[in-house]
Parts: structure tokens; C-alpha cells; sequence
């Protein structure tokens, strides 16, 4: 978001920006609060750098009560808050509000218990992702979900987005290994949902909150479910000469009966990116690659490495190599996690994508980005989470071209129905936030989006808790309706005045 589309003229922002401060003075210490331009220039956007704005005032609370009390004193004054972990997240939804408080929630980093019987962590919303794998290695155990970030970002991010990972096919997403959180209501008032135990009472709303965007609660403490680590792991690199081989080997996997710890997919220019950067071994004259890893019992890695092996040649595989040790697999699976960082060094910006097809369309949906590209006149690198459907598609363009921005917008979009059209969805682990509102008045009716604000008027009644993010209202589905991206005009995803 630029100045001009900041509806909010200086004045009122200066004039409100000392009515907050004064506010949240008495509800943080004076070293925890920011809100000169310097300071906070950092917090204007997340890892979607193509859309920015300047936060009102951050406040960086160092305890519980210190959140609860800018809560308060935000709903006091009925100002909007978002809710901010390390800004690694890929669709807009830490973007602050120009009127708004931003919530950062960095401080919250301390593990506070590894149980190794019950196989359990607690541990604050602002610790890194594999901190937690850190902290439960001693026993055995680490935490399963794997973002591509999880050097970086937190597990209040991760809850709020419902990451996943390159393990996610088997070993499931962020909401299937969090057991309960602890948090805020937009009042302050503080709340749990979940249980130590098996299962809670009443209505399931640890699962609607986990994905959530920071729309209804603000989580502070997380109780994440920790497995043993496998005796043995080896990965399979197998290439491809044809992408439609590819796609189909992805599919044919999955329907002999085989759950691989991970099923990942790339293309021919994202292999040569990533092989630029971290050589890791990949095969540079494929169409396309296909990772696949077994984990188990030495016996049991052997066997279903076996069975992946003649699934992949049945398919047509031009090339299969078996990592013969831990440091090959571990290097097969750093090309994959450091594709995005590849990209960002053969493009002055990329915008990656994060949408969801049945896996027998994958090569239908390669095969209609590459129309994409000659369409829109941009490049696009893809990287898939083939064994689920989650497509990574990376659109590159200069963010200083204006023109380039508008195409790459498009191509976004583009990229965002054809899933839809193809049985898909707009979003898989990255979220909505901004980039991806539009796209939701293309895949839920009316009737479907007044039931999600319904929700989010049941926790948030003033709608102050990241506003203008995820379920677009309906003003902007009509405008959008008129001006879709078919006929080659899309609304800037500005954040809707609050």
C-alpha cells in the first residue's frame, strides 16, 4: 500500500497515534513501545514486501498481563491491533493498519516445558519453529511440522496460518500437532482452548482457531504434540523428462498404498536455481523432480523405499538415486527448503503463491502456468508439496515497475482460480491476509462468507482484531465481480478502511 491509497490524512494519524501512546504508556514499559517513522519502518509488512504500511504505534510486550493491558486499552479506544510473531508469513496478514496498534510478540520465546513421557512441549508463541526440535532432541522426540522458514518463524505464526511443511503428508499439519493454547480475547480476557487430555469438552474451538490469521484471539502460550525421532530416513530423488509423468508418479504413489514421510516436487527452473545456490545434487536436465522420503525401522525404510522405487520407474522415471547416507538426504532436502531464498537471487522480488488442487491435476495445473507465463510475460519457478496438492509457485517481477507488479497481481490471481476451476482452493498453508481476498469472493459464495464474519463478530463484536484481512466484505467481492481479473483489471488488495 502506498500513500495514495492511505485514506488516513496526517493529522488524524498524528492525533491519534499520541491518544494511543498516551494510552499504552501505562499498560507497557517506555523502552517497549516504538512509534517515531524509524522505528517503525521494520514492522510495515511481512514477507509479502510488495504491499507495506507504517503501523500507528508497536507495542513489544514482555509479559502476559502486559498483552491483556494493550488489549484493554486498544478496545477501550477501539483501536484495531495485529498481532505480529517473526514476519516471515508469505500473504500480507501481519500487514499493519494505518490507524493500528501492532502487537509484536517477540519477546514471548522461552520454552517452558519439554515432557518426554506425555511428548509434549509448552512453549511461548514467539519460539522459533525448530527451537522446539532443538529442545526435544535430548529425548528422542522433535516437532514434525517443517516450513521451508522454520529457522525463522514462530509457532504463534505458525498456529495462526496452520503451516505445514515437507513432512506434512504424514505427519500432518500444525493443527493436527497442537493440543491446546492459551491466549487473549480482544478485551483482554483471558482464554484456553484445548486440553492436556485426548479431547475437550464442548465445542471443538482449539481447530478454528488454529488457521484463524490473528482474527479472533491473540495466542501467547502453545502445547504442541512432539514424536519420536525415526530410526532411519532415506530420500529419493527421481526426474523426470515430462511434467505430466511427474504429476502422474505423484498420484500413483498415493494410490499404491504409500504415505512417503514427504512427497515434494520442482521444476526444471527451480532445480536450476536451487542447484546454482546449494548444489545440492540435483538432476539440472529433468523437466521435472520428484523428493520422496521413507522413515521407520531400517526394515521398514528398506521395504517402502523399494515399493516408491517401482512405482517411479513404472511411471517413466528417467533417473532414480537412493540417498545412500544422512548427509545426502539432508542435502537433497536443502535444495527444496532453500528454493524461496534461491529465487530471491535470480529476481529482484518474487511473490509466491499458495494454492491447493487434487494431486491427479498437478501437471494440468503446471502445464496451465507456463501459458501463465507467455500470457502475463514473467518468469514463474515452481515448487510443490506434490503429495498433498500445496502448489508454491514463485512469479518473479521488479517491485520498482509498477506495470510488473500489475501483471504479476494478475498472474497471482490467475494461478488462484484455475485452482478453484480445477476442484482446488485459494489458499493451503500461507493464509489469505491480503493477497488472496479477492480470490475468496471467486471460491465462497455469499451466504458462505457471511457465516465466517459471523464467526468473527462472535469473538471480535467491533471487528478490531486484524481487520480488513481474510474474509473480504461485500463491497469489495461486488467491485471485484465487476472488474475480474478474466478481463485483465484487479483492485490493488488494499486493507479495507476500518
Amino acid at each position: 500500500m502506498n500513500a495514495s491509497q492511505d485514506t488516513s490524512t496526517a493529522a488524524e494519524r498524528s492525533a491519534r497515534r499520541s491518544q494511543v501512546v498516551a494510552a499504552l504508556q501505562a499498560a507497557v514499559p517506555a523502552h517497549a513501545l516504538l512509534w517515531r517513522d524509524e522505528e517503525t519502518t521494520p514492522y510495515e509488512c511481512d514477507g509479502l514486501t510488495a504491499y507495506r504500511q507504517s503501523p500507528l504505534v508497536v507495542a513489544l510486550p514482555e509479559t502476559e498481563e502486559q498483552v491483556a493491558a494493550v488489549l484493554r486499552a486498544c478496545h477501550g479506544l477501539q483501536v484495531p491491533v495485529v498481532a505480529r510473531g517473526a514476519g516471515t508469513g508469505l500473504s500480507g496478514g501481519a500487514m499493519p493498519h494505518a490507524l493500528g496498534v501492532t502487537l509484536s510478540l517477540a519477546k514471548f520465546n522461552r520454552i517452558l516445558k519439554v515432557d518426554p513421557v506425555s511428548r509434549t512441549a509448552v512453549v511461548q508463541c514467539g519460539v522459533r519453529n525448530l527451537a522446539i526440535s532443538e529442545a526435544a532432541a535430548p529425548h528422542g522426540l522433535y516437532y514434525a511440522p517443517d516450513p521451508s522458514s522454520q529457522i525463522a518463524c514462530t509457532i504463534g505464526g505458525n498456529v495462526a496460518e496452520n503451516s505445514g511443511g515437507v513432512h506434512c503428508l504424514k505427519y500432518g499439519l500444525t493443527v493436527h500437532n497442537v493440543i491446546k493454547v492459551r491466549g487473549f480475547t480482544v478485551e483482554g480476557e483471558a482464554v484456553e482452548f484445548g486440553s492436556d487430555a485426548l479431547d475437550a469438552a464442548g465445542l471443538d474451538l482449539l481447530t478454528v482457531l488454529v488457521g484463524s490469521e490473528g482474527m479472533l484471539a491473540v495466542i501467547t502460550e502453545v502445547t504442541v504434540k512432539l514424536v519420536p525421532k525415526p530410526q532411519l530416513a532415506r530420500c529419493i530423488m527421481a526426474s523426470f523428462d515430462d511434467m505430466r509423468k511427474a504429476g502422474d508418479a505423484v498420484a500413483s504413489v498415493i494410490a499404491a498404498g504409500i504415505i512417503p514421510a514427504g512427497l515434494e516436487m520442482m521444476d526444471k527452473p527451480m532445480t536450476a536455481a536451487v542447484e546454482d545456490f546449494v548444489h545440492a545434487g540435483y538432476d539440472l536436465s529433468a523437466e521435472a523432480i520428484l523428493l520422496c522420503e521413507s522413515d521407520g525401522t531400517p526394515e521398514e525404510v528398506e521395504e517402502e523405499i523399494g515399493r516408491m522405487v517401482a512405482v517411479l520407474e513404472g511411471c517413466g522415471a528417467t533417473g532414480i538415486t537412493v540417498s545412500a547416507d544422512e548427509g545426502q538426504r539432508l542435502k537433497f532436502w536443502s535444495g527444496r527448503k532453500n528454493a524461496f531464498p534461491a529465487s530471491g537471487r535470480i529476481s529482484p522480488d518474487y511473490m509466491c503463491m499458495d494454492s491447493t488442487i487434487p494431486r491427479k491435476r498437478l501437471a494440468d495445473i503446471l502445464l496451465a502456468i507456463q501459458d501463465m507465463e507467455k500470457k502475463y510475460g514473467l518468469r514463474c519457478a515452481n515448487v510443490f508439496h506434490a503429495g498433498d496438492g500445496n502448489l508454491h509457485p514463485l512469479i518473479m517481477f521488479d517491485a520498482n515497475d509498477p506495470d510488473q507488479l500489475h501483471r504479476c497481481e494478475l498472474f497471482g490471481a490467475d494461478i488462484l482460480e484455475t485452482s478453484v476451476a480445477m476442484g482446488g482452493t485459494v489458499t493451503g498453508e500461507h493464509g489469505v491476509g491480503v493477497e488472496k481476498l479477492n480470490s475468496m469472493c471467486v471460491q465462497f459464495s455469499p451466504a458462505e462468507r457471511e457465516q465466517m464474519l459471523a464467526l468473527k463478530a462472535a469473538f471480535d463484536p467491533a471487528g478490531t482484531l486484524n481487520p480488513g484481512k481474510v474474509v473480504p466484505s461485500k463491497h469489495r467481492c461486488a467491485e471485484y465481480g465487476k472488474m475480474h481479473v478474466k478481463k485483465g483489471l484487479l483492485p490493488f488488495p488494499e486493507l479495507e478502511r476500518f
